[in-house]
């Protein structure tokens, strides 16, 4: 689990000093950028729909492993736009809580 975590705060470290690079030279606005792509239907536009879905599965796992409670659903859509700098610390948090339990990790502490 220490490795998991080390490689979840490197992620952190390194996405989020690339997004400030990125955001520093090109702009805040990346949603309509985002939908252009997939509207142009090419490479880009393919790859911005395949990391959506995995935006709505990690959505849809963080409000199930909350049993979609409120605080779960709000957790999901936060999930949905914050990407994987929402979810790396949302995983060590959760790694930390389970204790390094992997099952009670994936499901949850009441499953």
């Amino acid at each position: 689990m220490a490795i998991f975590r080390t490689y979840l705060l490197l992620v952190i470290a390194v996405l989020g000093l690339y997004t400030l690079k990125v955001g520093l030279d090109h702009g805040w606005n990346l949603i309509p950028i985002f939908f252009d792509n997939i509207i142009a239907m090419d490479w880009q536009g393919q790859f911005n729909m395949d990391f959506m879905t995995f935006l709505a599965l990690s959505a849809i796992w963080v409000s199930w492993r909350h049993r979609f409670s409120p605080g779960g659903l709000i957790l999901g859509v936060v999930a949905f736009f914050g990407g994987m700098m929402f979810l790396a610390p949302y995983l060590i948090w959760a790694s930390l809580k389970a204790n390094g339990d992997a099952s009670i990790l994936l499901l949850g502490n009441q499953r």
